[in-house]
């Protein structure tokens, strides 16, 4: 695992990439996906750093396109560090294996859709590793607004068990309001849920994030976001910088 994420890492100072007539899209680093899709041949790696007082990680997802509506995903939170702990036990974070499916262009006034079925293995160090394989399922939308501004909208579910095998399962929930500046900058506002949960299940986390990215070419994009708690099982900041490239 340590080698996968060192490598794809390593890419974006290896890989010169072909300039196609769109400028980059990325993932993040909003909690809500976007629901476009790479298009067939293309590669795109999205890395990046992301601090709270509770942890520390490096989370990494590399995009595969397959067809015009259909892209394959490998994600993990990559080098992570518990800093909630006095020891502050490092490790590597788990894997999730998930295609990404554009179902709808968006054209008529109907927002642009995608469904993004997910499984998350534990593949990870031993205090970072999940309980068993953990399926999910998300379903990014996005409206176009005047004014260069988008509306993004995220409900899904999450399969997950404790450590005594119980099954239980979590909503996640996400709306953002992005807005371009020009044809390399943006900005964004978001309140995100990324876990819904009862109290004996964790309990549900909420924040309200903000930021932005900016195209230093059109295959080359860098970001960066704050992530601020509304409640006590949320950390209460948080921030990330990333640097996404396209192949």
């Amino acid at each position: 695992m340590r080698k996968i994420v060192l490598c794809a890492l390593a890419l974006p100072l290896c890989c010169a990439a072909a300039e196609p007539d769109s400028w980059i899209s990325t993932d993040r680093p909003d909690f809500v996906d976007s629901p476009e899709v790479l298009g067939k041949g293309r590669v795109q790696l999205e890395t990046g750093f992301q601090q709270s007082k509770e942890d520390r990680s490096t989370p990494l997802l590399l995009r595969l396109g397959v067809s015009d509506n259909l892209e394959l995903r490998l994600d993990t939170d990559g080098r992570v560090t518990d800093r909630s702990d006095p020891s502050h036990p490092k490790g590597w974070g788990d894997t999730g294996l998930s295609i990404k499916w554009q179902i709808n262009e968006g054209k008529d006034g109907t927002p642009t859709a995608g469904l993004i079925p997910q499984l998350d293995f534990a593949t990870g160090s031993r205090d970072f590793r999940g309980n068993g394989t953990r399926p999910s399922i998300r379903m990014p939308l996005e409206w176009e607004l005047p004014h260069d501004m988008s509306l993004g909208v995220m409900p899904g579910l999450y399969r997950d068990r404790d450590e005594n095998g119980r099954h239980f399962t979590t909503g996640m929930f996400g709306v953002t309001l992005g807005k371009g500046l020009s044809e390399r900058a943006d900005v964004f506002v978001e309140v995100s849920t990324p876990r819904i949960a009862r109290a004996r299940d964790g309990g549900t986390q909420a924040s309200f994030d903000f930021g932005g990215g900016y195209s230093l070419t059109r295959d080359v994009r860098v970001d960066t976001a704050f992530m601020v708690g509304l409640n006590h099982r949320t950390p209460d900041l948080a921030f990330t910088v990333g640097l996404s490239v396209r192949m």
